[in-house]
């Protein structure tokens, strides 16, 4: 076997074994941020909705949703939502937000 084909297959198989490392630690990253959810308490908190935004993704135009919040001290969470909360909620609604750490839950409006 030339020595070429050999440092090729070499490259490749190293490339192949970080990428696996880099989707793996990823993996790692998501299943604790899951877990450390899971664990936190749920949150009732008061906000007013401050923003929405929708981010379209991919070959297949996934949507993504996200509501930014506001708190009464003035501090500001973003939170990936449903479409369906997404399409219930405007700019300046006032409420109550349910989070789990970084989960949102609910986001219930002042009648």
């Amino acid at each position: 076997m030339p020595i070429g084909l050999l440092i090729i297959i070499i490259i490749i198989f190293i490339v192949i074994i970080v990428t696996f490392i880099i989707m793996a630690m990823g993996a790692g990253r998501r299943v604790s941020q899951w877990i450390k959810n899971n664990n936190s308490p749920r949150t009732p908190l008061r906000a007013r909705v401050v923003t929405k935004r929708a981010h379209t993704r991919g070959t297949y135009a996934e949507t993504l949703y996200y509501i930014t919040f506001e708190f009464p001290s003035g501090d500001r969470i973003e939170f990936h939502v449903p479409d369906r909360e997404y399409g219930l909620v405007a700019e300046n609604d006032e409420g109550v937000l349910i989070s789990q750490g970084t989960r949102f839950i609910s986001f219930e409006r002042d009648k």
